[in-house]
């Protein structure tokens, strides 16, 4: 097997090759997004039942220790272990019953047992439960082969969270686990940042409404439906999408009514340099402000990244498969920088090639990827196409994720190591 070591760069040095000039790599633009995005204003506090996909603003802890006090773990006796001396078998009379939610008022007598179930406090006295499984039950007495440990079958409390402890940090997107460990810690609501705000305009003079029966030389609209999608995978509050002919005059008119009403405008296509290519010029009579256009990648090229007043921008490609590589890739990021999220995005990592990578040197291309199996190490192996082409989905549905080949790469062997990008929840 060809070993290659782990890519930190992604760019490679790709922003120097001939007619890629002006391009920067994909590693400084979300360097650039990081420091020019910043992380919305305004918080509220939600019911956990609502709060799955929100950012936190205040750590989670526990109001009191959890569980609140020894219990039992599972059905069965609860016994003094110091009555169990010598050789057994051992008989004890059954002395009361406890059962969850019940508060026990009874002392564990000497050489006696308490009939307990999951969840209910362990008597006074009592320093183990023995499970149901392994007594034998006889006109209010148990027989026991075996002696229990101490401790045996008891949930101590605070065993599982102790007071002042934090269990879920300041700036998770909050999963349906961290809504476990928060109602767990006794909470009904979190303080969470508001939902990123955001509008979408598709442009293109051949893109028609789906569902409808196309014209001549009209294509259906895929960005909408896919990235509203995206979005909502993350959290985003899409206040409206639009779709724009390809005119500056009214792409102008749309962004300037969009501007400052939303955190964040995304527009797909009109962003090459093309004569029907109008977005960064509309944007430029409005006063935006451009952070970067063009990244060394493929597909995806031209996106682009700014600001117009106090919403941020970004632009992505018309082709609906650069437009969701682009978003994976940086629109995801820039979301968790908006809403203040730490960490919590998918990790790259090193995968292995099922064959052999062919590849055209002067930008890093992401290609769709999908997880086949093992290695003998235990190592993902992925599958891939040949080529990329962007304006093609239907591979999308099987993919796992995205292989990225070096941009100064020609040739990678079958079963050389190659880094790849999960979706996750893309």
């Amino acid at each position: 097997m060809t070993l290659i070591e782990k890519i930190e760069d992604l760019g490679c040095g790709c922003d120097g090759i001939a007619g890629d000039k002006g391009l920067i790599r994909i590693d400084e633009a979300l360097s650039r997004i990081e420091t020019t995005a910043g992380v919305i204003a305004g918080t509220e506090h939600v019911a956990l039942t609502v709060a799955v996909g929100r950012v936190l603003v205040s750590s989670v802890r526990p109001l009191q220790m959890v569980p609140p006090f020894d219990n039992a773990a599972m059905d069965g006796y609860a016994v003094r272990t110091a009555d169990l001396t010598g050789h057994g078998p051992w008989m004890l009379p059954v002395q009361a019953r406890v059962a969850a939610g019940e508060r026990s008022v009874e002392r564990l007598a000497e050489g006696r047992a308490i009939r307990i179930f999951t969840g209910a406090p362990v008597p006074d006295g009592a320093d183990a439960v023995v499970m149901q499984e392994q007594v034998a039950t006889s006109d209010g007495t148990i027989t026991l082969e075996q002696a229990p440990e101490p401790q045996t079958n008891i949930r101590f409390a605070g065993e599982d969270m102790a007071v002042g402890k934090t269990i879920v940090p300041a700036g998770r997107r909050l999963t349906p686990r961290d809504i476990a460990a928060c109602a767990a810690a006794g909470h009904a609501s979190v303080h969470v940042r508001r939902r990123v705000t955001a509008a979408l305009v598709v442009t293109g003079n051949e893109v028609h409404r789906n569902g409808q029966s196309l014209e001549a030389a009209n294509i259906w609209d895929v960005n909408t439906p896919m990235l509203s999608a995206a979005m909502s995978a993350v959290g985003i509050d899409l206040q409206s999408t639009h779709l724009v002919s390809d005119s500056r005059a009214a792409l102008q008119d749309k962004l300037g009514y969009l501007a400052g009403r939303v955190d964040l405008i995304v527009t797909t296509g009109g962003i090459s340099v093309g004569d029907e290519d109008h977005v960064k010029p509309a944007l430029a009579a409005l006063g935006g402000r451009i952070s970067f256009s063009g990244v060394a990648m493929k597909p995806g090229k031209p996106v682009s990244f700014g600001r117009l007043g106090r919403s941020h921008w970004l632009g992505l490609p018309g082709n609906p498969l650069s437009a969701f590589v682009t978003w994976s890739l940086l629109g995801r990021p820039l979301i968790a920088r908006l809403s203040g999220q730490v960490g919590g995005l998918p990790t790259r990592r090193i995968v292995v090639a099922r064959r052999q990578v062919r590849h055209r040197p002067g930008r890093c291309e992401f290609r769709l990827a999908s997880i086949v199996g093992m290695d003998e190490t235990g190592r993902d192996v992925v599958d891939f196409g040949n080529a990329t082409h962007s304006g093609r989905v239907s591979a999308l549905p099987d993919a796992d994720g995205l292989i990225c080949v070096p941009s100064d790469v020609d040739t990678l062997p079958e079963g050389a190591l190659i880094e790849f990008h999960p979706f996750s929840q893309c």
